[in-house]
C-alpha cells in the first residue's frame, strides 16, 4: 500500500516521501508509531501545506552533512589490530569496527553508511573509506590499519624449557637406580643358616 512518511526513517526514507510498503508493515508498525500516514487526498493536502518547513529541515541537514564531511575528510583514523609479522590481521576490520571508532571520536555514523571494498580489511596499510552522509553527500575518510604483533615464545626458549622438564621427569628414576652420594655402603647381612666357625659351641 502507498503511504506518506510523517517522520524520517533511515531504513525507508524521509519526512514527506511517498513509499509503497506491505499492508501489515504499515498497519502494525508505521501507523501506530505515527511514522507514516495513509496516502489519501487529505494527507496529500496536509503535506502540501507543510512543504515549506520540510524543505527548510532538509536544507539544515544538507548544511550539517557538509560540515561533517569536512571534519571527516580532515580526520586521520587509526585502528590497531593484532597481526602477524607478515602484516596479515588476526581477524578483520569491518564497517562496524570503523563505526565504533568514529562514534568514540564524536561522529555517530551508522554502520550501513560505511562502504568498504570487499566488505572487510584483512591487512595492515592505508585505505580510503567512503561514508555516506545525506542525500548524495559522502565523505572519504583516511584510514590507517596498524598491526600489533603478539608476543610469542621463541623456539629456543620452548626447547630449553622442554629439556628442563625432561630432566626433572628423569631425576627420580636416576635416584632410585644409584646410591646417594656420600651415603655409607651397607655391610652384607650374614646368612643365618650358615654354620658357626669351628671351635665354638
Amino acid at each position: 500500500m502507498k503511504v506518506i512518511l510523517n517522520k524520517d526513517l533511515p531504513t525507508l526514507g524521509e519526512e514527506g516521501d511517498i513509499k509503497e510498503v506491505a499492508k501489515g508493515y504499515a498497519r502494525n508498525f508505521l501507523f501506530p508509531r505515527s511514522i507514516a500516514l495513509p496516502y489519501t487526498e487529505r494527507t496529500i493536502a496536509l503535506f502540501a501545506s507543510r512543504q515549506g518547513e520540510i524543505e527548510a529541515r532538509k536544507a539544515d541537514k544538507r548544511k550539517d552533512a557538509a560540515s561533517i564531511r569536512e571534519k571527516l575528510e580532515a580526520l586521520e583514523l587509526v585502528i590497531t589490530m593484532p597481526a602477524g609479522a607478515n602484516g596479515k590481521l588476526y581477524g578483520a576490520v569491518t564497517s562496524q569496527t570503523i563505526a565504533d571508532e568514529l562514534t568514540r571520536l564524536g561522529f555517530p555514523i551508522e554502520r550501513k553508511r560505511i562502504e568498504l571494498t570487499g566488505n572487510t580489511l584483512k591487512s595492515v596499510g592505508k585505505y580510503k573509506v567512503a561514508v555516506k552522509l545525506y542525500e548524495s553527500a559522502a565523505a572519504e575518510v583516511n584510514l590507517t590499519v596498524q598491526g600489533q604483533v603478539l608476543k610469542t615464545e621463541t623456539r629456543s626458549a620452548v626447547s630449553k624449557r622442554g629439556s628442563v622438564r625432561r630432566r626433572r621427569n628423569e631425576a627420580p628414576e636416576t635416584m632410585q637406580n644409584s646410591p646417594e652420594e656420600g651415603a655409607p655402603e651397607q655391610a652384607p647381612v650374614a646368612n643365618e643358616s650358615s654354620e658357626a666357625p669351628s671351635g665354638q659351641v
